[in-house]
């Protein structure tokens, strides 16, 4: 745990009772601060209150009172469409509002580091697709290398729930847009953007607030080192942002669209083969086609990004590659759960939207594709440019017909994944891919994406 500093003495509110909340009560509480807890859910707050924990209902007038910040958990609006009530009463009040990120990066190092040779370090993954495989490869990259780290955030443990770092340490985290927004700290020794596509604009205002969201965690006084990932505009305006010239190392540029040249430093994949160039000069060549746990293009950019942010740490070309090699892949992220009579089967019930289920159509051929869900704004019909290699859709969720009508391929409407999966399975023949790239969010049918990736694996082995 870490505990949180800066607050012995006083009343912190915590908003949300989650993985999240209830591990920041116990380091404030561990910091000597009192927490003060509310979640509008029963069952939450009995939870807390088995733990000692004080709730108290914060939309009450008068509730702010005395309370020295007001910490947020992630899934809870603070702006927009329009903040929560309890974030309302807060900013009314004057009361600071922070989340566990900021009290994170306020409470970390402390006399005690004076003793390291090589003080703990951090390392921030944001980005709309693949922070959480870029943030598990490179935590996976560590310790296969014999550094010690951490990986926490939105994957892994919370972030003042891991242990205090030693001597040259690592901790990862993958943070999101909601988390880097709202955070008043936010200061990584190395700072990763993945990417950029339309994602949660209901929470940012639109796609300008999202961007300005993620550039956040460039800004509180900067990284020593950015990861800046370059095929899109903002992230080649990010990188030009931070830049102080075309030779300034401190900006590391990604892509995978295209070779990337010029004096300063670059990692890019092209073809399969990933590729470092230093002042001009190839430092590093990798062949990633016959990697299993990274299919696709997409993977070769989570690479890339995985690769030049060990690199900044002082990782060795080599060492790198030989942990590439051992990278098992993420549960739900173009995980192969299967291959049976010549199919393979494939979740990733990660891809939420347009953009991720786009790269994932990209990895593989010959593809029986079960989508849909609960469709997000902006619409699907970007898909249709990423289904040459799809023979049949499969269409599940509560409007599967909708979602099936918005489609240029053939399609069959399922409706449950139990039948999407009897039926692909049916016409499905050798040499060909069952992928599940839902292209939409799981809450009309599922609590969240792992549950309905769940479902899909069950499906798949009750039929084999």
């Amino acid at each position: 745990m870490i505990p949180v500093k800066g607050f012995s003495g006083h009343k912190v509110a915590v908003l949300g009772l989650g993985r999240s909340g209830l591990a920041t009560a116990r380091a404030l509480r561990a910091g000597r601060a009192e927490p003060v807890c509310w979640d509008d859910n029963p069952a939450a707050r009995e939870k807390a209150e088995a733990e000692g924990f004080v709730c108290q209902d914060l939309r009450r007038q008068g509730a702010f009172d005395a309370i020295a910040t007001l910490i947020v958990s992630p899934g809870i609006p603070h702006l927009y469409p329009e903040p929560n009530p309890v974030v309302a009463a807060a900013l009314q009040a004057g009361v600071p509002v922070d989340n566990d990120i900021g009290l994170f990066f306020r409470s970390l190092g402390g006399a005690e580091w004076d003793k390291f040779d090589v003080p703990p370090r951090v390392v921030a993954v944001t980005g709309s697709n693949g922070k959480s495989t870029t943030a598990a490869l490179i935590h996976h990259i560590l310790t296969q290398s014999g550094r010690e780290a951490q990986l926490a955030g939105n994957i892994g443990r919370g972030v003042l729930d891991i242990d205090p770092g030693g001597d040259g340490s690592v901790v990862v985290l993958e943070l999101s847009s909601y988390q880097t927004e709202l955070a008043r700290a936010l200061t990584p020794d190395v700072a990763v953007f993945t990417n950029l596509s339309p994602d949660h604009l209901d929470r940012h205002g639109g796609m300008g607030g999202y961007f300005a969201a993620k550039r956040r965690l460039f800004s509180e006084g900067g990284p020593d080192r950015a990861v800046i990932g370059v095929d899109e505009i903002e992230g080649a305006f990010l990188a030009g942002q931070l830049a102080e010239g075309p030779g300034d190392d401190r900006v590391i540029r990604v892509s995978v669209a295209r070779k990337l040249a010029g004096p300063g430093w670059q990692v890019f994949a092209r073809k399969g083969f990933l590729s470092e160039y230093r002042k001009g000069r190839q430092a590093a060549s990798i062949d990633l086609r016959g990697i299993k746990g990274l299919p696709g293009t997409h993977n070769h950019q989570n690479a890339c990004s995985a690769y030049a942010a060990c690199r900044a740490l002082g990782l060795a070309p080599k060492m790198i590659e030989d942990a590439l090699h051992s990278y098992p892949g993420l549960p739900h992220r173009s995980q192969i759960i299967a291959e049976a009579n010549g199919v393979t089967f494939v979740n990733d019930s990660k891809a939420t939207n347009v953009d991720s289920a786009v790269k994932a159509l990209g990895a593989f051929k010959k593809i029986r594709w079960i989508c849909g869900g609960l469709e997000k704004e902006g619409g699907i019909a970007a898909l249709n440019d990423a289904t040459e290699e799809v023979l049949c859709a499969y269409v599940i969720g509560r409007e599967a017909a909708a979602f099936a009508m918005q489609l240029s391929v053939e399609t069959r409407v399922c409706t449950t994944m139990a039948a999407a999966v009897e039926q692909a399975m049916q016409d499905a023949a050798p040499g060909e891919t069952i992928l599940l790239a839902p292209a939409a969010a799981s809450f009309d049918q599922y609590d969240n994406f792992e549950q309905r990736g769940d479902d899909f694996v069950a499906q798949v082995k009750r039929r084999l």
